[in-house]
């Protein structure tokens, strides 16, 4: 375990702490779990709505784009299930109501924490429409002309190629930044300051555990996708719990008053 001055203590774990989160999240889960559902139910619902939208409005491009980037903005969508996390661990039974409204949430820091991902959200999006206008002279309005046209065109492969390479660069820059610190907010005693370097210093003090921390994030919650986000229901409330443990886990002790 190692402490910078004024930081809390980060520790080291080891390759399989991945696998002992949603272990241990899947057995929190049955604990509450009529709320922790409900929850996860409210987002899929959400999802579904935007991108129902977007097909009838004839932007389905747009589909692609936000289930990509939801990596983003799903730490600051998971607050409820970091509160119902700390209420499992204290012994107690969390309720929908306080997973929807988590008083310890309604903070500035937080709120600067949700318009720096957002607003990193916003130049992925950016990101994307420039190496897809750069790959090509032509407008694909469908999705299907777009993926025949990355699937089947050289020009196709080289844009999926250096957009995977350049969104994927960003996603684990923001991984770095949002992996510990947006659980760590629900502590009243931590700025975004803190949350934010002690986040990064989780990450790269234990490189490769949270590597693949990352990755089952990312394909767990990009698997949803083909079942119409309805998996979200089961997928988003583990993952979140999953993530609590893993900011329990690293930043084991709170900050010192």
């Amino acid at each position: 375990m190692d402490t910078s001055g004024g930081l809390p203590a980060v520790s080291t774990i080891d390759a399989w702490a991945p696998f002992r989160w949603l272990g241990g999240a899947w057995s929190d889960l049955w604990k509450a779990p009529g709320p922790c559902f409900a929850y996860g139910l409210i987002v899929a619902l959400l999802s579904f709505g935007l991108c129902y939208a977007l097909v009838v409005s004839d932007a389905e491009f747009w589909v692609l784009v936000l289930t990509i980037g939801f990596v983003f903005v799903a730490p600051m969508l998971a607050m409820g299930l970091y509160e119902a996390g700390r209420l499992i661990e204290l012994g107690e039974k969390p309720t929908l109501g306080q997973m929807l409204y988590v008083r310890s949430a309604l903070r500035q820091d937080i709120a600067y924490l949700g318009l720096f991902l957002v607003l990193i959200y916003l130049f992925w999006g950016r990101i994307a429409q420039i190496v897809y206008g750069l790959s090509t002279y032509q407008l694909h309005r469908t999705v299907e002309d777009f993926a025949d046209y990355a699937i089947g065109t050289p020009d196709g492969h080289n844009m999926l190629m250096t957009g995977s390479v350049v969104g994927g660069v960003i996603a684990y820059l923001t991984y770095c930044l949002v992996v510990v610190s947006a659980p760590m907010l629900l502590d009243q005693k931590s700025n975004v300051f803190v949350a934010i370097v002690t986040s990064v210093r989780a990450v790269l003090e234990n490189f490769w555990p949270m590597t693949l921390w990352a990755a089952i994030i990312v394909i767990l919650t990009l698997a949803t996708a083909p079942t119409g986000f309805l998996a979200l229901v089961v997928i988003f409330p583990w993952l979140g719990l999953a993530s609590w443990r893993a900011y329990r886990e690293l930043v084991p002790e709170p900050l010192a008053d």
